[in-house]
């Protein structure tokens, strides 16, 4: 997917371009990318990893946007992969 920075994209595009390009993308964006992700779909579960760090860490993304209303978090996924594209 070629987005222009400007353009305006969907959160399901927005996904599949993290998915696409997961492995480039900045650790401490990939959590924030993950809280948002987890509330937009309304799964904000604790997550269970084998490794209790990475735990650890997804933990306190949700918690850090886990107030945030469904629709808000979709917005600020989309805004957080514009940015990075």
């Amino acid at each position: 997917m070629n987005q222009v920075k400007g353009e305006t994209i969907t959160f399901d595009s927005a996904v599949s371009w993290v998915s696409d390009h997961h492995q480039h993308i900045p650790m401490d964006d990939l959590l924030r990318l993950y809280a948002y992700y987890k509330v937009a779909k309304g799964n904000e579960a604790k997550p269970n990893n084998d490794k209790p760090i990475v735990s650890a860490f997804k933990s306190n993304a949700l918690m850090q946007v886990g107030h945030l209303p469904k629709e808000i978090a979709e917005k600020k996924y989309t805004e957080l992969v514009r940015q990075l594209m």
